[in-house]
């Protein structure tokens, strides 16, 4: 049988396990890099196999948790710049806070909302409070002077 990758788990004492070995009826050849979505669900695509013989659009849930991220490269910030976060569950968010500090912002849908660099703000993580629980940000945002 024709193999062509596989996606395996590494633990935190350096033990692997395979997760899945890819083949022709559930696809081989991963063509990108995987990525993760900010709903904690890894995603991909692999180039050949499948039902259809044209590659698979995958995605595997590992357990990992939700959580926020900003659009584009912005990961950093003068006091008073818009900033633009992506995430999940954001309708009645009741707080945005640069580590630690409360921020202006405005839900824009349920997966995208703005929020200013408050005053007094620090490089930290970003976390929005949401009915679900709170999400922080998967890269510290750096506060510029």
């Amino acid at each position: 049988m024709l193999r062509g990758g596989v996606f395996f788990q590494i633990t935190t004492t350096g033990n692997y396990k395979i997760v899945h070995d890819c083949d022709v009826p559930t696809g081989y050849g991963p063509q990108t890099p995987i990525f993760q979505h900010t709903n904690g669900t890894l995603y991909g695509d692999i180039g050949g196999g499948g039902t259809k013989g044209v590659g698979v659009l995958y995605s595997l849930g590992t357990g990992l948790g939700k959580f926020v991220s900003f659009v584009g490269p912005l990961s950093s910030g003068k006091v008073g710049k818009t900033i633009q976060i992506l995430g999940q569950g954001f309708t009645g968010t009741t707080k945005v806070s640069f580590h630690g500090v409360s921020a202006k912002f405005s839900v824009i849908s349920d997966t995208y909302l703005t929020a200013v660099v408050p005053a007094g703000a620090t490089t930290g993580r970003v976390n929005v409070t949401t009915p679900g629980g709170t999400l922080t940000s998967n890269k510290v945002f750096r506060v510029r002077p």
